[in-house]
């Protein structure tokens, strides 16, 4: 049995524990809050078990040294806030389109632009999912408790190794700062990716749910990388538009067709819901207290999303098929209720609930009065 301890950790030191037991052994970043405890507490401890910390000049720099160094056979991540997850998306274009695993932890906060540094915020969702430019796609996820932002940060780690792709983690400033205990088990799974045997082609397959195998540099594979449009043996192939069409393709489905196992969520309450709730991170942690709230009033359905794309529609479509509506908060104006209306597809009303500035949190009773109100 593979028993645990337990540990009184904030959103941050979960997240950077999380990684150090997944296995990743080397950091680049830059400080910036409030995501700067992550870094201190992965310079502190990652040296005393082997790995490699570095402090960059800016979150440009960091990106790009997290894709020298998975080429280089390191299991690498980085944590940023919003300013410097916008300074990351040209580098996470480009680790997508080299099929390169690695780690971007964004521990949101108010902006646009510099915002308000240690507020919390949900504002960066759309970021996350489509910051890049061009057809491209990448695995999301968001914790909504100290003890899933261990758990989740395991499973991105070994979500990049397996689809060798890069993952983003969504945080806020609320659940970062929160303190929790966690159950810390002895040992985690560690997904290792997938190396090539004999004369496999780097950047193709078969099977678009299976990534190509990515050799390990100095092992006396020629490999050609490259973020221009490149054939199966990385060789640039910028004026053929079936080369183009089938990699970026490949690209894709190489994360969609995984969703049955990609999609994390957590229901509550949705044979009987009256009323439901989608949510994720801080917000869904008042959606479960409004639960309790409005307990023996309304039956209240709850859906926590913990991967946020690809979005898991089952539970919500089972949410809208017995609710008489569904409620969406966000620490935004709103960016999930696009989702969960083109889900839901007018099977039920969907109402938002957007809360923005000072970084105050959305709280329970705020979500039952609206829901009252509604429910007359």
């Amino acid at each position: 049995m593979n028993h645990s301890e337990k540990k009184f950790w904030s959103g941050n030191i979960a997240v950077a524990e999380g990684a150090l037991a997944a296995g990743v052994d080397f950091y680049a970043g830059y400080p910036i809050t409030p995501s700067s405890e992550i870094m201190e507490h992965m310079a502190r401890e990652l040296p005393k078990r082997g790995g490699i910390f570095l402090q960059a000049e800016d979150e440009i720099a960091a990106i790009f040294m997290l894709i020298g160094a998975s080429w280089a056979d390191a299991k690498p991540m980085t944590a940023t806030s919003g300013p410097g997850f916008s300074l990351m998306q040209e580098g996470l274009g480009i680790a997508v389109m080299t099929e390169t695993p690695l780690l971007v932890v964004d521990v949101m906060r108010a902006g646009p632009g510099t915002g308000q540094a240690s507020k919390a915020a949900q504002g960066d969702l759309l970021q996350a999912r489509f910051g890049r430019h061009g057809d491209q796609i990448l695995p999301v996820f968001a914790p909504f408790s100290v003890q899933d932002c261990f758990d989740l940060t395991v499973f991105a780690v070994n979500v990049a190794e397996k689809l060798r792709t890069p993952v983003v983690l969504l945080s806020d400033e609320l659940l970062a700062h929160t303190w929790e205990e966690v159950a810390v088990p002895r040992e985690v799974e560690r997904v290792e990716r997938r190396r090539p045997r004999n004369m496999e082609p780097p950047f193709g397959s078969e099977d678009p749910r299976i990534p190509p195998p990515m050799p390990r540099l100095g092992e006396g594979f020629g490999v050609l990388m490259t973020g221009s449009t490149h054939d199966p043996w990385g060789f640039r192939r910028t004026s053929d538009p079936g080369t183009h069409r089938d990699l970026v393709t490949r690209l894709w489905e190489k994360i969609w067709r995984n969703r049955d196992w990609l999609c994390r969520y957590q229901a509550f309450g949705l044979e009987k819901a009256g009323v439901g709730i989608v949510a994720y991170g801080s917000a869904a942690r008042s959606a479960l207290a409004t639960r309790t709230l409005l307990s023996g009033k309304i039956d209240v359905g709850v859906v926590v999303l913990q991967t946020v794309w690809p979005l898991p529609e089952e539970p919500i479509l089972k949410l809208a098929e017995r609710a008489r509506f569904i409620l969406v908060p966000e620490l935004s104006l709103g960016q999930l209720i696009f989702d969960v209306e083109r889900i839901v597809a007018g099977r039920c009303q969907v109402l938002g609930f957007g809360k923005i500035g000072g970084g105050v949190p959305i709280y329970p009773e705020e979500l039952a009065e609206k829901i009252a109100e509604e429910w007359r």
